[in-house]
């Protein structure tokens, strides 16, 4: 019982520190507008990236992976299934902020933000997974789901836990669903590599 509540806590908590976009607000604290409306549309580093502010993306990449990253923490002080629930809290905050009427970014960063704190090993081989498909491909999409596609197997190689292998696997899931669009230009050759800027 206690179990459970720890994660609802989580789930809560988790989510409502996720839910702060980030993008969104260094986007228009440096005039740049509503980030929304060029490239992607998304709220995350890479639309970030296509405005030509590399200074923001970057800042933008830190402080979304940091949101995960400080969720799962704060809630580890409190139990590790209050940390299991802010994990998938704060990637789902991200994704579907109640804020900008659930239309938020991918996700990507706040997740292995998420995974360097909760399970550190699985965090460290997902984000050396992620750069190394995207310097050989350029594609930050790309990189996002081969990364979040083979946590699950770290997790289960790195850890003798099940519990780490499901949450890996849920927010593999939820990534891959908010990249549908991406995987269709993907297959179509359409997709924009790293560094684009609105043509």
């Amino acid at each position: 019982m206690y179990d459970v509540l720890f994660i609802l806590i989580g789930l809560i908590g988790g989510y409502c520190l996720g839910s702060i976009p980030f993008g969104l607000i260094f986007g228009n604290m440096a005039g740049l507008g509503d980030i929304r409306k060029i490239g992607s549309g998304n709220i995350g580093a890479t639309n970030v990236l296509r405005t030509g502010r590399k200074d923001l993306a970057l800042l933008t990449l830190i402080c979304d992976s940091g949101k995960g990253a400080l969720s799962v923490a704060l809630m580890l002080m409190l139990s590790p299934y209050a940390a299991i629930g802010a994990a998938i809290g704060s990637v789902a905050g991200h994704m579907f902020p109640v804020w900008l009427k659930f239309q938020g970014g991918k996700g990507v960063a706040t997740t292995l933000g998420v995974l360097l704190v909760l399970i550190p090993f699985v965090g460290i081989l997902t984000c050396a997974t992620w750069l190394v498909t995207a310097l050989v491909f350029r594609f930050s999409s790309l990189a996002a789901l081969v990364a979040v596609l083979v946590s699950p197997l770290y997790a289960g190689m790195m850890y003798n836990s099940p519990v780490y292998s499901l949450v890996t696997l849920i927010l593999a899931i939820l990534i891959v669903y908010k990249h549908r669009a991406n995987i269709d230009r993907l297959m179509h050759g359409a997709e924009p590599k790293i560094g684009d800027k609105k043509k």
